[in-house]
């Protein structure tokens, strides 16, 4: 377990490369593709890179709670309202050449608003994380595999708040999705971003991933609890590790989100530019031959 205040000094670099503009949706595709849960068909929005000359690896994107669209969406909800932290990264991604496919969990199951902070109890099982959102990661997973651009053997999973919680439970040897991975054939390596580690108490014996997974989130969190994810790392590494933690003294909920009310937190500024570093090398290092 590692805890790490990043130097000032990363910053410029990294979020300057996180931070592009947004704005536009032309390199942005809607797509369409069945959950692995069998009855429900999803949206998605791919991003890919130009002049590829061999199938590239791919990184699969689970959004958090707030659903995959802005608050000033009203109404249009299309890859030109996609939230700014979703689309950042895919085209982080997407420059680094990984095919990269935004899943939107909660707008076909008639929630494409999100949900409020504070909501958790009162959602309905229709989207909980732990045991419904992880077939939506493998239905992704199906989907990528499909497509001749794809190196199908080399994908990644990554998610925040709420959907880092389902790339939790996606990537658990025991998940209810389990399943997914026919043939040993899973995500690659997986990064969760703040995610409530309490995972709705599905393992209580303890979290054992199938691949490298990456944890980050701040002791200034307000809507999730760093020390229950202490915890399940903690009691991952007793089980032979798997989880590697990275915890940002000060830093918030939603760290790496482009606001300007996030982005003028210094620890926040600090935590972001050494989780970019470190997915960027991650990824690299799992992903790429």
């Amino acid at each position: 377990m590692r805890v790490v205040l990043a130097a000032m000094a990363l910053a410029g670099l990294a979020a300057t490369a996180l931070a592009r503009s947004v704005a536009g949706d032309g390199d942005v595709q809607r797509v369409s593709f069945a959950s692995a849960d069998g009855h429900t068909q999803l949206v998605g929005y791919l991003v890919e890179p130009e002049g590829r000359s061999a199938p590239e690896p791919a990184i699969v994107l689970m959004h958090g709670r707030s659903g995959a669209y802005s608050k000033g969406a009203d109404g249009d909800y299309s890859a030109r309202t996609l939230r700014r932290r979703d689309i950042g990264w895919a085209r982080f991604w997407r420059d680094r050449g990984y095919a990269v496919l935004l899943v939107d969990s909660f707008g076909p199951r008639g929630f494409p608003q999100g949900f409020a902070a504070g909501t958790h109890d009162e959602r309905p099982a229709s989207v909980d994380e732990v045991t419904v959102r992880p077939f939506d990661a493998y239905g992704a997973l199906t989907y990528l595999r499909r497509r001749p651009e794809v190196a199908g053997d080399r994908v990644g999973l990554m998610g925040w708040s709420n959907g880092a919680s389902a790339t939790l439970a996606t990537m658990a040897v025991d998940g209810a999705a389990s399943g997914g991975r026919a043939g040993g054939r899973g995500f690659r390596a997986a990064a969760a971003f703040y995610p409530g580690c309490g995972l709705n108490d599905a393992f209580a014996g303890g979290y054992r991933p199938y691949a490298p997974v990456k944890l980050f989130i701040g002791t200034a969190d307000e809507e999730v609890s760093p020390e229950a994810c202490r915890k399940l790392a903690a009691r991952n590494a007793r089980l032979g590790g798997g989880v590697e933690i990275t915890v940002y003294p000060d830093a918030t909920h939603d760290f790496d989100d482009p606001a300007n009310h996030r982005q003028d937190n210094p620890a926040n500024v600090s935590a972001r530019a050494d989780a970019t570093s470190q997915m960027e090398a991650f990824f690299q290092a799992r992903l790429r031959p």
